[in-house]
């Protein structure tokens, strides 16, 4: 993981990663305390703040990424642009920027809110389970992409037909139709009825 301003206070002072630490909250999305990442995930679930961010292109063509297959959770599988978790204190908007600059090398241009949306999903593959209160972002992307192979497997731009056509042959995690749905009110906003989202 690359250091920045926003992780260094993340990481100990020889380099190590620190136990990394989420927001737990109530079903209104208000901070009730913290847990580690993975004791959060472990079954049933751990209701925390997450965030997900939807980046498009120009042409109206969203963003998806691969996981890197060194991923603890959900690894080689597609989903959106970017998603993660704030640390203990973080506003969600920034920490969404902060990781899609840290996984894509890119700032999103034009990141906007596009609300919340609360879920619990299983993942079969590793037994983990998403209980998430998930803070919604929509932009674009503008410049060149730097992904980070630790974070990112590949990265492509895709329309609906042919994110549909993805979808039905690819493994996609298991949130991500959730995220994506809850998202396209705003997504339509940005991309114009053209754009078919």
């Amino acid at each position: 993981m690359s250091i920045t301003p926003a992780t260094a206070k993340h990481s100990s002072a020889d380099g190590t990663a620190e136990a990394i630490l989420l927001e737990l909250v109530d079903e209104n999305g208000v901070t009730i305390g913290t847990a580690e990442k993975l004791a959060a995930h472990q079954p049933p679930g751990r209701l925390h703040r997450a965030f997900s961010v939807f980046l498009f292109d120009e042409q109206g063509r969203l963003l998806l990424q691969q996981r890197a297959l060194g991923k603890y959770h959900s690894p080689g599988v597609w989903s959106n642009t970017c998603c993660g978790h704030p640390y203990p204190g973080e506003a969600p908007f920034a920490a969404a920027a902060r990781r899609t600059f840290e996984e894509l090398g890119v700032s999103p241009s034009l990141l906007a809110e596009a609300g919340t949306v609360r879920y619990n999903h299983p993942d079969p593959a590793s037994g983990l389970v998403e209980q998430e209160f998930n803070h919604l972002y929509v932009g674009m992307v503008q410049s060149a992409l730097r992904p980070d192979p630790e974070e990112v497997g590949d990265t492509a731009f895709v329309t609906p037909a042919e994110l549909a056509e993805r979808h039905a042959k690819d493994t996609f995690s298991s949130w991500f139709m959730t995220v994506l749905d809850a998202a396209r009110p705003a997504v339509r906003e940005l991309t114009g009825p053209s754009a078919g989202w």
